[in-house]
């Protein structure tokens, strides 16, 4: 995690506090030791009550690097802004909140589950959801790319991958468990593609079966790549 080249001093202060840390190296090390789970429930909880909206979208924006505050309301077609909403949320109980509480509302109200994108940090895939990169890393071997509103999906290999295996197609196992969710290939997109017969979001579950698809692959084939 290198969060501290985004932090201004202030910032980097408050967070030696957060981590019983003494310095930036020692905060550093002590970042770099955790999940991004584990660094915002701890942090949440140096607040005792009293973090607000503004400090939720700090937190969120730094551990997983997008702002709450230019997201879209998933539950209202109103113009109601992010932080309004996170501020009747916080006021409904009493300020008295856990980080397995705030991610459970940003799902819920933005859609975006930020369980699921911590988990996959070592998973070597990358996420493209709500118009932003929400994980990539150099050296991924496939891509799960969300379109609007999260109605389709669409799963292909990096560049990295197509370079250290010489293909330039998904592996034929992952091809055939993509398709028995319903996938079906797609040149325009040069991989599998899938868009919900509803026009509704597609559900966790079925998110989790994708990626449950390529992590199976990965630790079958692709391990020492």
């Amino acid at each position: 995690m290198t969060i501290l080249n985004m932090c201004s001093s202030e910032l980097i202060e408050e967070l030696t506090k957060v981590f019983g840390v003494e310095s930036e190296e020692e905060l550093n090390t002590q970042l770099k030791s955790l999940s991004k789970i584990e660094a915002m429930d701890k942090w949440v909880n140096s607040f005792a009550g009293n973090l607000d909206s503004e400090g939720i979208c700090k937190i969120i924006n730094l551990l997983f690097g997008f702002d709450l505050k230019t997201k879209t309301v998933s539950s209202t077609s109103s113009s109601v802004s992010s932080l309004s909403v996170i501020n009747s949320y916080m006021e409904a109980h009493e300020f008295n909140v856990t980080g397995a509480d705030i991610r459970k509302m940003i799902n819920e109200m933005f859609g975006i589950n930020l369980d699921a994108i911590a988990s996959l940090e070592k998973a070597r895939i990358s996420l493209f959801s709500k118009n932003q990169w929400m994980v990539r890393h150099e050296q991924d071997l496939f891509v799960v790319h969300t379109g609007d509103n999260d109605v389709d999906a669409w799963v292909y290999p990096t560049e990295y991958f197509k370079e250290h295996t010489g293909k330039i197609e998904l592996p034929e196992e992952l091809q055939q468990d993509l398709i028995q969710l319903g996938y079906t290939f797609n040149d325009k997109v040069g991989g599998y593609y899938y868009s919900n017969p509803t026009g509704k979001a597609v559900p966790d579950a079925f998110k989790g079966q994708t990626m449950g698809a390529i992590i199976k692959v990965i630790q079958k084939s692709y391990l020492s790549l």
